[in-house]
């Protein structure tokens, strides 16, 4: 099978990172795949040197067009049996080059329930035949897409993101590392957060969280991750006091080991698609406080404190409950969570829904033109 596999960027996110990982399971599953991005930079790559790489240049919308022809020539040459497209410009151009050049399959995946007003819901909406069917990472998400006329009922289904549960594993030494790395002392509480330095992930809310906390509680927390509110929310963090136990990590390769070295993961968003770094710390069996935003809800279940958005007193009260824990129900909830992601999360069963539903479309075609369809 040949995957033609295009997303708006490949800068540090969820998204990008499971694009890149998907690329990684087709290759080894047998298939070529071109993987095509919008834009620069390349922050997230996958790790198999078989995927092959192309960048459309599309730095500003000067750029439109000759990123348009390049990506159609692409398609072209690649002669695809699957075109599948991640996020909102990536789909529409996709979704457009099918007016363009023959397109066997077309797959249009979105990451969020909000996705940029009515202008945007309108587009999806009036480009929606073009595809063959869409997906969400949530049910919550279909549902809000419905909801905002951007895709009518039963043409977008839920595949959920998949968690490389082996490689978000508790350990104990990883876990003793990372903490003597960060000097973190024995008695100290350490909280991690991770996600883009922007406004879905609502950091203020989690700053005056913090404010909030007992004077005699000791914790740091580190932020992996950077966005353009990096400045601002540094400054914020010094306004409320938090210098000595907030640390700006930046972009990080390790989330993995700083999840296992947590005692309290910890999300404040008020948009989430699908809620990745939540399965990720939950595969780590860490304990889990987050806002009830997107997909959170779908993900965590009972494995966790779920607290409205925008609720900073909520949010401390659930930080202190989560601390309070006795170790043994502390691991106790880790091991459910962790159990959870692998029953319903992996990223050996995402793939295998994405494979199933590759085949049944082509399959469909096929029956649909008259002609079979040689997948190789």
């Amino acid at each position: 099978m040949k995957v033609l596999l295009v997303v708006t960027g490949m800068s540090m996110g969820g998204a990008e990172r499971v694009v890149a990982d998907l690329a990684d399971a087709f290759v080894k599953a047998g298939s070529e795949v071109l993987l095509v991005y919008l834009k620069e930079p390349l922050q997230v790559r996958p790790r198999r040197a078989e995927v092959e790489l192309a960048c459309l240049g599309m730095e500003s919308a000067k750029d439109m067009l000759s990123g348009y022809l390049k990506f159609v020539r692409l398609v072209r040459r690649f002669q695809p049996d699957v075109v599948h497209s991640h996020m909102f410009h990536a789909t529409l151009m996709a979704r457009l080059a099918r007016l363009t050049v023959p397109i066997p399959v077309m797959i249009s995946t979105m990451h969020t329930a909000y996705d940029g007003g009515r202008m945007r819901a309108l587009a999806y909406r009036f480009t929606d035949r073009l595809t063959d069917i869409s997906t969400n990472v949530s049910c919550e998400a279909v549902d809000e897409f419905v909801a905002t006329g951007a895709v009518r009922a039963g043409r977008m289904v839920t595949v959920h993101n998949g968690i490389a549960v082996d490689e978000f594993r508790a350990s104990e030494a990883t876990r003793a590392r990372v903490r003597e790395t960060f000097e973190i002392e024995p008695g100290c509480k350490l909280f991690v957060a991770a996600g883009r330095l922007g406004w879905s992930k609502d950091y203020p809310n989690m700053f005056k969280a913090l404010e909030r906390l007992p004077a005699d509680l000791d914790y740091q927390l580190l932020i992996a991750g950077d966005g353009a509110l990096r400045d601002s929310l540094m400054e914020l963090v010094g306004n409320l006091g938090l210098s000595q136990r907030v640390r700006f990590l930046g972009i990080r390769q390790d989330i993995a080991q700083l999840m296992s070295a947590a005692d309290v993961f910890l999300l404040s968003s008020v948009g989430e698609g699908f809620g990745l770094v939540v399965a990720e710390a939950m595969s780590c069996e860490c304990v889990v406080v987050a806002t009830d935003s997107g997909g959170v809800r779908e993900v965590l279940g009972d494995a966790g404190f779920l607290v409205p958005s925008r609720d900073p007193a909520a949010l401390a009260t659930a930080i202190v409950a989560a601390v309070d824990l006795p170790s043994d129900k502390a691991a106790e909830l880790g091991k459910r969570a962790r159990q959870r992601v692998v029953e319903h999360y992996s990223f050996d069963r995402a793939v295998d829904k994405w494979q199933a539903l590759y085949g049944d479309l082509i399959t469909g075609a096929s029956s649909r033109t008259g002609q079979p369809h040689s997948v190789n």
